[in-house]
């Protein structure tokens, strides 16, 4: 089999193709033969050696694949073999052959191709915990998506907008005419605009009910205070700590550190703002894998009706893994980036 390997934290490059013998399935377990594998911002800061959840470098990162069963562990239904499935890995996803628990897999809907496939577990499954599960978002409401333009923010825009909600998202001016037709309902351009005095004027000065936030720092202060009476701050990332491209990571860290609001957060200030503070780790959820198949089977559900539809930017082949990370960096996609073997 083919893997990549984040060899050592570092610029793109330091990702490398490697060779390994095909693995063999566990009891309890199946393999994959991958067609599709997902590309992830929780990569992209393993490779800077910002994500202290990454198993010790060198490693084959990777939370999502889709492709077709080509053998079962003991204890496994051999009547699998020949099914063409989604399955979440916890790292190792960047292969063409990967071996999964059965718990973690979801069998393939008809009609829905590897790549639709690859694109939903992890930006679907967050998306979904942020706004459904600890986001309670109701019809009526509004909700800012930062990052409107990236897997989760249009995951999250058409989870709102099945419920009724109405949309703001930040992204920058180029892609306001694409994610309008994905249907964000308000854009803000977060290069030359500051989002919280326009979500304040769009929503007549009385805020929001839910934002989402995966950018951190004075981002989460500002959303804070943007929230109205009963609103709801979702963290769920700390984008603006992988500015750069190249390992830093004490300073990055330390400067979004330094401008995360640590105050307001306290008991006493929730409770007197009537305002709601959490966060989203998906790769903290494996302990309640039978939870998130359930949210797993709703999204399927919705994707059979037409309401999850995952939009690709682009597929880049193994050898170009280095350019999927870049394309990323540079703020390029709109939609899932994907590793093609």
């Amino acid at each position: 089999m083919r893997q990549i390997w984040i060899t050592r934290n570092g610029a793109p490059e330091v990702l490398a193709v490697k060779e390994a013998p095909d693995p063999v399935p566990a009891p309890g377990e199946v393999r994959i033969r991958v067609e599709a594998s997902g590309v992830n911002f929780a990569d992209i800061l393993g490779r800077l050696g910002l994500y202290p959840d990454l198993p010790p470098l060198p490693v084959v990162p990777g939370y999502e694949v889709a492709g077709r069963i080509d053998a079962v562990g003991p204890g496994v239904d051999g009547g699998l073999v020949g099914r063409d499935v989604l399955a979440m890995t916890r790292f190792g996803g960047y292969a063409d052959v990967v071996c999964a628990s059965t718990r973690q897999i979801f069998m393939r809907p008809p009609g829905m191709s590897a790549q639709t496939a690859a694109a939903i577990p992890v930006n679907y499954l967050t998306a979904w915990q942020l706004i459904v599960v600890m986001g309670g978002l109701k019809r009526g409401e509004t909700v800012l998506v930062h990052s409107a333009g990236g897997g989760v923010g249009i995951a999250a825009t058409q989870i709102a907008k099945h419920i009724g909600a109405t949309v703001i998202g930040t992204a920058s001016a180029s892609k306001h005419g694409e994610l309008r037709a994905l249907g964000v309902d308000h854009l803000i351009d977060y290069r030359t605009e500051d989002f919280e005095v326009r979500a304040r004027e769009i929503t007549n000065g009385r805020g929001v009910e839910l934002i989402l936030d995966a950018v951190g720092g004075t981002s989460f202060k500002k959303g804070y205070r943007l929230l109205a009476p009963t609103g709801r701050l979702g963290m769920f990332g700390i984008s603006s700590a992988a500015t750069a491209k190249t390992a830093n990571r004490v300073f990055d860290m330390l400067g979004v550190l330094v401008r995360t609001p640590w105050l307001r957060f306290n008991p006493l200030s929730l409770i007197g703002a009537n305002k709601g503070v959490f966060g989203v780790n998906l790769g903290h959820m494996w302990r309640e894998i039978d939870r998130m198949r359930l949210w797993g089977d709703e999204i399927l559900g919705l994707w059979a009706q037409g309401v999850v539809a995952p939009k690709i930017a682009r597929a880049f082949s193994f050898d170009e893994a280095a350019a999927a990370h870049h394309f990323i960096q540079d703020r390029k996609n709109i939609g899932k980036v994907l590793l093609v073997p």
